[in-house]
């Protein structure tokens, strides 16, 4: 097993390779993005009173469902990746349709779970057999084992969008919402963002080079300041203890989405959204720098 990981070692630095992007500046179409409001959301979600079982998701009850749609809506920094998985990526992708379009997210989710598949702009879901019957069933994830919603989510994205990581894992197998099937790279990262929504990316970074910035506070900082969100690729395990794959080099393992940057005194303050609530961390400019693979200014287009 030591020496089969060591070898996918190799061929994710291999492919990273491939994958750096420097100042890359990424367009959409013109097509308007559909915004709506929080209120609009509610309103929908609200009238639907009784949700029926649907025969495409086996497992998924369908008073969890709309539960863990209704506190989606409500309280949009709760969505929560779950413990130890590897959905970051799709968790952090979820701040953009929850805070600027729930109610295209919620019509969107229960159409897939009466219907079994459904749209987002050209990007048409149709989850593999695979994902019917795993959806709703995992555990041991914390929070999420009981949000069906979520686990429904995180698992189409997964499904639907691959990157080079899925190389050697493209068809999910039980326990793979832990391994490299459902890992996400900057380049997938942006490419999904594209594709669901209506946004231009600005990113500087790799996934295995750091950004070629000088001041990188300041350049965060004057980023965070436009209207606009961003988020950072990180290398997660110097801030937290969470378990990832086992890699003996520093590499990014998480996107989180920035919600302030200040100094204090010598320090840099961060304050950041990641999935379930905001973390406060206070960082020395050399640490932001070690822990920094990737910086990505979205902007919404019309």
């Amino acid at each position: 097993m030591e020496h089969r990981n060591k070898f996918i070692n190799i061929i994710f630095i291999f492919c990273s390779c491939f994958c750096y992007t420097t100042s890359v500046k990424a367009f959409n179409n013109r097509d308007t993005t559909t915004i709506s409001t929080k209120a609009q959301a509610i309103a929908y979600i609200e009238k639907i009173t009784v949700l029926k079982p649907s025969k495409h998701w086996p497992n998924i009850k369908p008073d969890l469902f709309l539960s863990n749609l209704k506190s989606n809506i409500y309280h949009p920094l709760n969505i929560y990746e779950g413990s130890n998985t590897n959905f970051c990526g799709y968790a952090a992708l979820s701040y953009l349709p929850l805070n600027f379009d729930p109610l295209g997210f919620v019509t969107f989710m229960v159409e897939l779970y009466k219907n079994g598949e459904a749209s987002i702009r050209k990007e048409k879901f149709v989850p593999s057999a695979a994902i019917h019957k795993v959806a709703g069933t995992l555990v041991f994830k914390g929070v999420l084992d009981i949000r069906p919603a979520d686990q429904l989510w995180f698992l189409c994205l997964a499904d639907h969008f691959k990157g080079y990581l899925n190389f050697f894992n493209n068809t999910f197998q039980p326990g793979d919402e832990d391994r490299f099937w459902a890992s996400v790279n900057l380049s997938k990262f942006n490419r999904m963002i594209q594709s669901l929504y209506n946004y231009k990316i600005d990113a500087v970074g790799a996934d295995l080079i750091r950004p070629q910035i000088k001041d990188l506070y300041t350049y965060i900082r004057e980023k965070f300041l436009l209207e606009g969100t961003v988020f950072l690729y990180l290398d997660n395990r110097y801030l937290t203890k969470k378990q990832h794959s086992n890699f003996w080099l520093t590499i990014p393992t998480h996107f989180i989405t920035l919600l302030d940057i200040y100094k204090t005194g010598d320090l840099i303050t961060i304050i950041y959204w990641d999935y379930g609530g905001k973390t406060l961390r206070q960082l020395t400019p050399e640490f932001l720098k070690k822990i920094t693979f990737g910086i990505l200014y979205c902007t919404k287009i019309g």
